[in-house]
């Protein structure tokens, strides 16, 4: 009777064990991943604030890109975008027939790169991003020409 009593007791056991043990593997969240920063990008995070930057950016720069230079005269150009100590971070040219509708968008853009800098404490190299001395069109693109090119 003891020897039925221990290999009730011990079947009990075992099993009880098995239970909680499968139990506690399925309650583990196997998606977690090993370091920290390559966790999923979310809303805010500074990998998401880049990515939405970049975007902006990208879509401001290839709605000029495409545009056919003629007369560099009909041209203008912007800062765009601004340095965490100050000062632009590059300049863009667009045609003064669209300035109404396109520096609002460049405007937005450095706003939020003012932004995102003061967020994450961004640094940066300080140099000065000197203006385009002028514009040419070369080969049906418009290029903004600098002291160092000219």
């Amino acid at each position: 009777m003891k020897k039925i009593l221990s290999y009730t007791s011990a079947l009990v056991l075992c099993t009880t064990i098995t239970l909680v043990s499968c139990n506690t593997s399925k309650n583990l969240n196997m998606n977690l991943p090993v370091d920290i920063a390559d966790r999923p990008i979310d809303e805010d995070s500074q990998k998401y604030d880049q990515a939405q930057l970049d975007k902006l950016k990208a879509s401001i720069e290839s709605e000029v890109s495409g545009l056919e230079c003629k007369d560099a005269s009909e041209w203008t150009f912007a800062p765009m975008g601004t340095k965490a100590c100050g000062g632009p971070q590059q300049y863009i040219a667009y045609p003064k027939k669209i300035e109404e509708t396109f520096l609002p968008r460049v405007n937005e853009y450095t706003d939020k790169v003012r932004v995102f800098n003061e967020k994450y404490n961004i640094v940066s190299d300080c140099m000065a991003i000197l203006p385009p001395t002028s514009l040419k069109c070369i080969k049906g693109k418009i290029r903004l020409i600098t002291a160092d090119n000219n």
